[in-house]
């Protein structure tokens, strides 16, 4: 789990993604939709992407895949993103670290 909080919050937007899920697709596009880059770690090309899952669902993701934080906080997976867009949340969180 000091893996998965480290790399959260290294970056302003960081997404734990595996190459295959078409939802962290939907994710990622969103996001650079809204001009925000996210730091993006692919754990099912991790030597510890096990371990690195297993942590993102026990600090509350219902899917360890996509798993989004923003400023360091877990925002939560493809349900918890849409419904803070759709409900005019999520621009306000990726505000300070959307391009300019």
């Amino acid at each position: 789990m000091d893996k998965v909080m480290r790399l959260a919050s290294e970056k302003g937007v960081v997404l734990f993604s595996k190459s295959s899920c078409c939802l962290c697709y939907a994710v990622k596009i969103l996001f650079q939709e809204l001009g925000v880059s996210p730091v993006v770690h692919e754990i099912d090309q991790d030597p510890e992407g096990r371990d690195m899952e297993k942590a993102l669902t026990r600090l509350g993701c219902n899917a360890p895949v996509p798993a989004v934080f923003i400023g360091g906080k877990l925002v939560g997976s493809t349900n918890e993103v849409m419904s803070l867009h759709l409900s005019g949340g999520l621009i306000p969180l990726l505000k300070p670290y959307q391009l300019c």
